[in-house]
């Protein structure tokens, strides 16, 4: 059935569903609209309303107008009229979605300019217009209800930026609880409880078995505190609790296990940690001396340990908002929110780390209680309070404070009844005008007698019980009066406090930049239990004023108790999966005594290399004899094959700089694993074509040849191919001049001429390339796919090079240091799985430690034992994460990239198919920055046991020189290049060392090592 009311042609329409049985109801119309009027009841089919509507499917009734702007319905029928009362009518609180656009904006969420109670619940008789005036003042508009949501919502993000308020209206407190439960939480836990129930004290021994849906009922005991106790010294108060926990701990079969307890202390606290909160106040009628200002929880200890007669660790102190939100179970997703309304109100979130300003973090997430009860003591909320608001509000304890809870919390709720329906009795229109000693008695009515009086079931009959018992003389139409002073002052206060429930959404929703926001809010507290009409009127009107939140409202199960345990637990959890990974990443985090200690080693290598002794360096000469020093001219060819795709290039040295122009050739496969003579004969043709496009041909430049597979060196033009790596197993070419075949194949090509100058390996082009810009530049440095160094050296200590004055590059090849097995203190059981993995077991192992090609799969053999451990993704195991290379190293850098937010790191994980919590996205962050940090500082060592030795070498007190550098890794890894540079401080004090990105060192470098060669050549013919 549907009611439509039309105003005029230009008026707004406005639409209610109606709900049987009906009952007599108001409608509330604007002044400047009173008029004439015509409502229309469109029946549905007959048969749909036969017992209500025998007679007619559709029928049109005349109405009038009050002066107070009511809509009333007519009398009852007279003999002939046609007109008819109609009787028992209500309307629903919704209109439908198609028609809510064309209602009032100014009116109350949902029904336009409705005011009508509860479905099944009566309004008050045509002539009670004074009821309606009364209760008009309890109607919130749905603007004021968004202006409450947007100030609301204000003032919790100025307390999170820590912006400075004399008076701040909402406080966001950081509680330390740091993670939700995710289900696998288990093991008997303690708990007490002080100040939730008034002068009462609770114990608990609560079991949770890690068993979704399956827990079991907490034992429990409470213990009355004498009054002088609570008014009593602060010592005494806590020495009374830790005999009630001893008193009850004896009759359970408890041994001499370590306990862990949670401490759920009700009162106003500053919180410093998850076990340290100094109390602000007392509150609830306590008033012990010695305590506000102290830390309550090691009261609590230094009370257990004088009572000494068990074990007990005090793991966390909660208040009962986050207990609520820990108790719930995990359904699809763990309760983010937390929602109280009991005696007061509050509530709680899971908040980025990063925007909790007084926490200095940025990464997690944190719970932060809301302690907005004293919102709207600035005033905000004047145009909603109402003349019983100001009057409960003076008679209470604290005049002009808390004003937000005194309209809805519990405590108050029937408070503002009684004040109601004294007011009214005073006017004569209940109870007929009679009052009596009980109804004038502040506190006579509470909230258990309001949800009972407003049951639209029994309510007529409490009702009457009820105001019988208050020394009154009901009339029937004073039962229904009554009703509906319970339901408008119900009414507002689940939507005031739906109104700030938005505001927390809202916060969630910009925080995680969500277009939707999907999330489960934990309700608890005697209102939400005692009146279940609440939480449906708390439902709808957030869905109108947050309508981009998917919200599903989850009962709490003794938050207090249960929930708090559930803290216990999980803080008991994250601290055994913090020793768990601590041990892990152990092995992982160097100091600088192990750090110099590889510095040394890779010292005495280096100089067992070059005497040309055994070492696990190469020690290479590259008979590069110098690097550039700015007077370098002319054009220049260089090759660059390091892959299955090569360049060719034509890089021109000026007085202006270095102006580079190439062309990208690929290599195809049967070329690559062909013939040697064809490969080369390939290179040669690319290179003529080359010359053709740029209008090169029959010019003959120097050239630079960059090749970068193993190769023994015996000149600046020769170098012997040891093996084929990278997909290459062209034939006839290992063990033979690389230069001589590549020379071999441009005789082949009768009409060109290429002058092969120079072979170089990257690490040498990375150098010079480096050093054209800076002459101080004489350390060449790779950290990519793979990692290699090279540096100027006194020829005098190059035992394989005759000579004894000058320089020599030397090629490291540092990849394979360790091989000997001096890096066996670093090495782990992680090192060891990639290594027997590799396709060269036993080999590398300096490279299998820092390497991009690595560090990506160690991390990953990290990530597969902590989830063996359960540590981690709940203890499961995925098939993505046993795949081998699945976690590239390129993830590395993501994850630790400063600007990424948590949640971006948890969409790169789940993209690997990890079903990961927020814990578990931390976790695997920590493990990356162990992982990437420790080759950093490798690296590092290695820099500074390299310019440690020319800084001897030279003999001087302080060097200053440049190192060179190339490498997806050193390049793109967000930390990597700062931790090279702090360790090599550490390590190298004398030393000044700048670190230089190197450009195109295979190409530009090579064709550098050409010029340098030809400048050196003319000074030698000269």
């Amino acid at each position: 059935m549907v009611l439509y009311v039309f105003l005029s042609a230009e008026d707004r329409l406005c639409q209610c569903t109606a709900i049987l049985p009906w009952r007599f109801c108001f409608l509330n119309l604007p002044r400047p609209l009173l008029g004439r009027v015509s409502l229309f009841l469109l029946c549905a089919p007959v048969a749909s309303y036969s017992l209500i509507f025998p007679h007619f499917a559709e029928s049109s009734i005349g109405l009038h107008i009050s002066q107070a702007g009511h809509l009333i319905f007519p009398g009852p029928r007279e003999k002939g009229s046609g007109l008819r009362r109609v009787n028992n009518c209500c309307f629903s609180r919704v209109a439908s979605p198609a028609l809510r656009n064309h209602m009032d904006p100014t009116g109350p969420v949902g029904e336009g300019a409705l005011c009508y109670p509860q479905e099944g619940l009566p309004c008050p008789s045509a002539n009670s217009e004074l009821v309606q005036e009364c209760l008009q003042q309890f109607n919130v508009t749905g603007a004021q209800l968004r202006q409450i949501q947007a100030r609301l919502l204000g003032s919790m993000e100025r307390e999170l930026s820590g912006q400075a308020s004399p008076a701040p209206t909402v406080r966001m407190l950081p509680t330390y609880v740091g993670s939700t439960p995710h289900g696998t939480e288990q093991g008997d836990f303690v708990v007490l409880e002080l100040g939730a129930t008034g002068a009462s004290l609770r114990v608990l021994w609560v079991t949770l078995t890690g068993i979704e849906g399956h827990w079991m009922e907490p034992r429990s005991k409470e213990f009355v505190i004498p009054q002088e106790v609570m008014l009593g010294p602060g010592q005494q108060l806590f020495d009374f609790a830790a005999r009630c926990l001893s008193e009850f701990l004896d009759a359970l079969p408890v041994s001499n296990q370590s306990l862990q307890l949670g401490f759920n202390f009700s009162f106003p606290c500053h919180q410093t940690g998850l076990d340290r909160s100094s109390l602000i106040s007392w509150t609830k009628g306590f008033r012990c001396s010695g305590v506000e200002g102290q830390d309550v929880v090691q009261l609590l200890r230094e009370a257990i340990e004088r009572q000494g007669a068990y074990s007990i660790d005090v793991v966390a102190v909660v208040n009962d908002t986050v207990g609520t939100m820990m108790g719930c179970e995990p359904g699809a997703g763990p309760c983010e929110v937390g929602l109280v309304v009991d005696t007061g109100t509050n509530a709680c979130y899971m908040e980025e780390a990063r925007h909790v300003a007084v926490l200095d973090e940025d990464r997690g997430r944190v719970c932060v209680s809301i302690e907005w009860g004293s919102f709207g003591d600035d005033g905000a909320l004047g145009p909603v309070l109402t003349t019983f608001d100001h009057a409960l509000d003076q008679e209470s304890l604290n005049p002009c404070v808390q004003r937000f809870e005194k309209m809805i919390g519990g405590l108050y709720l029937g408070e503002l009844v009684r004040l109601v329906l004294a007011h009214l009795a005073q006017l004569g229109v209940l109870f007929g005008g009679c009052t009596s000693p009980a109804l004038l008695k502040r506190g006579s009515i509470l909230l258990e007698h309001v949800a009972e009086m407003e049951d639209p079931l029994a309510g007529a009959a409490r009702v009457h019980a009820i105001l019988q018992d208050l020394g009154l003389s009901p009339r029937a139409s004073d039962t229904k009066l009554v009703q509906y002073v319970c339901v408008a002052v119900c009414t507002r206060a689940a939507r005031l406090c739906a109104a700030a429930l938005a505001a927390v959404l809202n916060r969630l929703q910009h925080s995680r930049e969500q277009q939707t926001l999907q999330i489960a809010v934990a309700t608890g507290g005697r209102v939400f239990e005692q009146h279940p009409r609440f939480l449906s009127i708390l439902q709808e009107t957030v869905k109108l004023l947050a309508p981009e939140c998917d919200v599903s409202f989850i009962p709490s199960v003794d938050g207090g108790g249960r929930g708090v345990a559930m803290v216990t637990a999980v803080a008991a959890r994250l601290a055994a999966h913090r020793r768990l990974l601590e041990e892990t990443l152990k092995p992982f985090r160097l100091n600088l005594e192990q750090l110099a200690a590889v510095q040394a080693q890779m010292r005495e290598a280096m100089a067992k290399g070059l005497r040309g002794e055994v070492s696990s360096l190469c020690m290479l000469p590259t008979y590069v004899r110098a690097t550039p020093d700015g007077s370098e001219r002319g054009d220049f060819m260089a090759l660059d094959l390091g892959g299955t795709n090569f360049r060719v290039l034509l890089v021109r040295v000026a007085t202006g700089g270095v102006q580079i122009t190439n062309q990208v050739y690929s290599i195809p496969e049967c070329v690559a694993q062909g013939s040697g003579q064809e490969l080369f004969d390939h290179i040669v043709d690319c290179i003529v074509d080359f010359q053709q496009k740029q209008g090169l041909s029959g010019q003959s430049f120097p050239l630079g040849f960059t090749f970068s597979f193993p190769c023994r060196q015996l000149g600046l033009d020769q170098g012997i191919l040891l093996n084929w790596t990278k997909g290459f197993n062209a034939s006839d070419c290992e063990g033979q001049d690389v230069v001589h075949l590549l020379r071999e194949a441009i005789g082949r090509r009768q009409a060109m001429e290429l002058n092969v100058v120079a072979i170089v390996n990257d690490t040498v082009g990375t150098m010079m390339s480096c050093g054209y810009e800076d002459p101080r530049c004489e350390v060449g440095l790779i950290v990519g796919t793979g990692t290699n160094a090279c540096y100027m050296e006194e020829l005098r200590n190059v035992a394989s090079v005759a000579g004894d004055s000058g320089h020599m590059c030397i090629n490291m090849e540092w990849g394979a240091f360790g091989d000997d097995g001096s890096l066996g203190m670093l090495s782990t059981c992680f090192d060891a799985s990639v290594d027997q993995a590799s396709i060269n077991p036993g080999k590398q192992r300096f490279e299998k430690m820092i390497s991009g090609m690595y560090l990506g799969e160690i991390v990953r053999h990290i990530l597969l034992h902590l989830t063996s451990l359960g540590v981690l993704f709940r203890g499961q195991q995925t098939q993505r994460l046993q795949t081998r290379d699945i976690f590239k190293t390129k993830f590395l850098s993501e994850i630790e990239s400063d600007s990424l937010a948590l949640r971006q790191v948890r969409a790169i994980l789940e993209d690997l198919g990890l079903p990961l919590t927020t814990d578990d996205a931390l976790m695997v962050l920590e493990v990356c920055q162990a992982v990437s940090q420790r080759a950093a500082q490798l690296c590092g060592a290695g820099v500074a046991a390299v310019v440690e030795k020319i800084r001897e070498n030279r003999g001087l007190e302080e060097l200053t020189i440049s190192v060179g550098v190339d490498g997806t890794l050193y390049k793109l890894h967000p930390h990597f290049s700062r931790l090279v540079a702090a360790t090599v401080r550490e390590l190298a004090p004398r030393c000044t060392v700048t670190f230089l990105q190197s450009e195109d060192g295979s190409g530009k470098g090579a064709a550098l090592v050409t010029a340098v060669a030809c400048r050196l050549a003319q000074l030698t013919h000269v």
